[in-house]
Order: C-alpha cells, then structure tokens, then sequence
C-alpha cells in the first residue's frame, strides 16, 4: 500500500478537526515513504503547518471559494476534460468498475472522479500501475497546480506532488487549453446559482440526484488513522 497517497487525499479533502489533528502522522508518512521529492515535500511541509496552526472556520472558508466556489479549481477531474457532457458519464462509469475490480467499493454519493477518491485508489495499487494511472489525468493536475499557484495557495504544493511522483510530462498543450479557460469569480454567486442549476451526470445504477460534493466522511473512515500511521518494522 502506498500510504502517501491516502496523505495527499487527506491533504485534499474538506478540512476538519480530524485531518489538523492527523497532520503530524501525514507528514511522517510522506517523509517515510519518499515518494515525493524534497523540493515538492518540503512545500508540502509548509502546508501541513498551516493546516495546524489556522483556524478550522479560516481553512473551511479557503476550501469552499477554492474548490466548491471555483469550477477552475474543482477536484472532479472529468468535468475538466468532459465538462456536463454524455461522455463524462461514461467515464464515470467506466472509472467506478475500475475502482470496483481493485477492490474499492464506493458510496452511492461519492463520484468518482473526485481526486481525493482517485487518489485512496491510488494508494491500493502497484507504484507501476499508479504511475501509469496518474498519468492520464496529468495535465489536469497540473493546470490546477498552476491555477492554485496563481492563487498564492499552498495547495499547489499537492498538485506538484502528484506531477513529481507520476514521473511524467503533462501534455503542455492540454495544459494551456485548460488554462485559457476563463477563471471564476468566486464572489459571482449569480454565475455560482448557474453552475448549480445545470443537471446532474447521472453514471450508473444508484446515482445520486444532484451533482455535489461526495460522502468524504466514507472516505475518511476508509482511511483510517490507524491506515496513515507509518509501520517501522
């Protein structure tokens, strides 16, 4: 099991007072596995330490306008390449019997594009298999990190993780494309009703009724502290 993964998903989901209290564990977990190099460790260092040291009301605000108020930035990585179209439910449904062949059986309303997800699914599989499979989305993930950095978030130190363990060059011209799109406003909440009134990608039996945020607290017990805690023997 590559643990590291499970840190950066946790690193990535909707903080709580369960993830600040995890942090040191995440960071000893990065630092034992060294999957990730110092460079892009060292940013993620900086992060956990936020993570510690700000308020929980303070970090929930951040992720909401980042992530939940910003279509740029959102962590549904299909809806970057797909966007409401036909073909991103496919996707959909071609992602969640992958997930369901390795083993992982998620909750109805998780989707499972949602890069947290991916990455626990990661974090079962071979480093060749998750190297390949991360290189797929790549030039998401990097375009992300790009517009989080643009953000002066720190983030951006989970995406340049990410492009750094896949080992790979994300496709420069699929990442300029999806930086030429437009950027939200995140304070347009006129434009923020219209996102959420277009209908939802239904990609299977079960489907939720509306698109939003998935079960995090399933995946949070997937997880597990005692799944992040590093093994010495």
């Amino acid at each position: 099991m590559n643990r590291t993964f499970k840190a950066l998903s946790a690193l990535l989901s909707y903080p709580t007072e369960e993830i600040k209290a995890a942090a040191p564990e995440l960071k000893a977990v990065i630092a034992a596995e060294a999957l990730v190099p110092d460079e892009q460790r060292r940013a993620l260092d900086e992060l956990l330490g936020q993570i510690v040291e700000s308020d929980l009301y303070d970090l929930q605000e951040e992720y909401v306008v980042l992530f939940d108020r910003t279509r740029a930035l959102s962590l549904h990585l299909f809806e970057h390449v797909h966007g409401e179209s036909r073909d991103r439910g496919q996707a959909m449904v071609d992602l969640q019997r992958l997930y369901e062949d390795g083993g992982l059986v998620i909750e109805a309303s998780e989707l499972p594009d949602y890069l947290p997800l991916f990455l626990e699914f990661l974090s079962t599989r071979p480093l060749t298999e998750v190297r390949d499979l991360l290189g797929q989305p790549l030039h998401v993930i990097a375009a992300l990190g790009q517009r989080l950095r643009q953000r002066e978030s720190l983030y951006a130190a989970v995406m340049d993780a990410l492009v750094a363990i896949a080992e790979g060059e994300a496709e420069m011209a699929a990442v300029t494309a999806l930086l030429e799109t437009p950027d939200d406003d995140p304070d347009d909440l006129a434009a923020l009703d219209r996102v959420w009134e277009e209908a939802a990608v239904e990609f299977g039996p079960g489907s939720p009724e509306t698109e939003g945020c998935p079960n995090v607290s399933g995946m949070l017990r997937r997880m597990g502290a005692r799944d992040m805690a590093p093994k010495l023997d």
